[in-house]
């Protein structure tokens, strides 16, 4: 348990160190264009060799197609194409690329670059993300190869040109380098469960901002190890809004699998919430609610997962419902919850004592996503075609909620316009909102209806592959409670074990 929730294999830091090295790239050449000629930064980017001959280094010539130009000897360029070649002119206010680091530090949220003498007054405001909420982290997830990573790694947008054209980390030369780094995180790590079940761990892309599921690499290493009979269990993070929404509609079609059967977890005291229960703050008891029986709460809060339900079925795969069974849970409780579920349209509604009695309190979820994926009789239906617009598509979920309509800020428009006309509105939309509810506003719980979504920005993932609109604001960087867990940690020197991560 400690080396998984500690370094495990350095994926993190792989990604922190790519991340980072593009980000440093970013401001270096805005410098060093700034204080150069184009004749000087040419000569910079091509110098002559121990012969005095220049050639263009191989991520160069990414450029020069970007760019139409066919000469292969820099020598050949007419200083109209030195210049187009060697300034990327990029726009600072249009850079989207920031710093991330793997600490929750709210400190970092916003700072000040530039500031020493020797930067010549380059000042400019940037910040820091928690590095899962990378690109980087998200590219990794979604590649299926190698090289689709090398190429899904050089297309990642960092900002724009003030000419308005998209730039990329192979236009700043960075491609090959960021997949070197990476080369190592692209395979996933093997552990096993405490019964001896084999996990490949792979990835962690943020649920909210990014598409919050693990990777495909990893998928289609454990479908190939079960065999044609066997069973992988992938994980989509949260619920049927966000995760199985991007399940769907990302990463099943960049992966090009189809899953058989979804399943949908539930507890008593989340459904109790969802039906009006006392609000939940985290380090705080639990409110008396939620540790006695009230039927009628329960069945109140029965509509959320109703609606999940609904939502992953539209989709074309079975839904099989897994009660987490507490200890504080009633029979007349979780029969309410199988029988709502069933009504809801479940292929079926299992109890479940894992959590207390291991593997063997999953035996019937085991069987009953056995018996689910055996009687699938649709194809794979995606919620949207990706040649739809970019609002066609962001409606389109926006509806999935439960929204009547989507209200887009005046950025949110200038991106969207600016995206379709750089030719991205194909990809698919990677909605970043609240998990705490279908709607924009954490406390409206249940299965709000008739509201209208607020898009506040739209961003891009373009290496990754998605459009990913900001539904209220999110934040990408944590910061520590009063009482960090820290509190807790330390290491026993005579053994050499860790002390609280367990």
């Amino acid at each position: 348990m400690d080396e998984f929730n500690l370094h495990l294999t350095g994926d993190i830091h792989a990604i922190t160190a790519a991340n980072n090295l593009l980000a440093a790239a970013i401001d270096t050449r805005i410098f060093h264009e700034s204080t150069q000629s184009d004749k000087a930064l040419f000569n910079r980017l091509c110098p002559p060799n121990k012969e005095g001959k220049r050639s263009f280094s191989d991520v160069m010539f990414r450029r020069l197609i970007k760019l139409g130009i066919s000469k292969t000897n820099p020598d050949e360029l007419t200083p109209e194409e030195v210049n187009r070649f060697a300034r990327l002119d990029i726009d600072p206010e249009s850079i989207t690329w920031r710093r991330v680091m793997d600490i929750n530090d709210r400190f970092l949220r916003k700072i000040t670059i530039g500031q020493g003498p020797e930067e010549k007054g380059m000042v400019r405001e940037t910040g820091f993300d928690i590095s899962v909420a990378s690109e980087i982290m998200a590219v990794l997830a979604l590649t299926t190869s190698l090289s689709d990573m090398r190429e899904r790694l050089g297309k990642m947008v960092i900002g724009n040109s003030k000419r308005g054209d998209p730039v990329t980390a192979d236009d700043l030369g960075l491609g090959g380098a960021l997949t070197v780094l990476m080369k190592d995180a692209i395979h996933p790590t093997l552990m096993q469960t405490l019964e001896g079940t084999p996990v490949l761990v792979h990835a962690g892309p943020f649920a909210n901002i990014a598409h919050g599921n693990s990777s495909i690499v990893a998928d289609k290493i454990a479908l190939k190890l079960v065999g044609p009979g066997g069973f992988v269990v992938t994980e989509a993070g949260f619920g049927a809004d966000i995760g199985t929404e991007k399940f769907m509609n990302i990463k099943c079609r960049y992966s090009g699998l189809t899953p058989q059967c979804a399943i949908v977890v539930v507890t008593i005291r989340a459904l109790k919430m969802h039906g009006g229960g006392p609000a939940v703050v985290a380090g705080k008891p639990l409110d008396h609610a939620y540790l006695s029986e009230n039927v009628e709460l329960v069945e109140a809060g029965c509509v959320n997962m109703a609606r999940h339900i609904s939502n992953t079925k539209s989709y074309g795969v079975n839904v099989v419902v897994a009660i987490n069974k507490f200890s504080t849970d009633t029979e007349a409780e979780l029969n309410a919850v199988r029988e709502a579920a069933l009504a809801a349209g479940a292929f079926d509604a299992v109890i479940c004592t894992h959590h207390a009695h291991g593997g063997k309190g999953a035996v019937d979820l085991a069987i009953a996503v056995q018996k689910a994926c055996e009687n699938v009789s649709q194809p794979l239906k995606f919620l949207y075609p990706l040649e739809h617009g970019i609002k066609e598509k962001i409606e389109a979920i926006a509806k999935s909620y439960g929204a009547s309509g989507v209200e887009y800020s005046e950025q949110a428009e200038k991106q969207i316009e600016m995206y379709s006309k750089q030719g991205f509105s194909q990809l698919p939309i990677c909605m970043a909102k609240t998990q705490y509810s279908f709607s924009d506003n954490a406390a409206a719980k249940g299965a709000p209806s008739g509201f209208i979504l607020p898009i506040r920005d739209v961003r891009a993932s373009i290496g990754a592959g998605f459009i990913y609109p900001l539904v209220g604001t999110m934040s990408t960087m944590p910061g520590l409670p009063t009482r960090p867990c820290f509190y807790d940690i330390d290491l026993d020197t005579a053994t050499g074990k860790v002390i609280g991560l367990s």
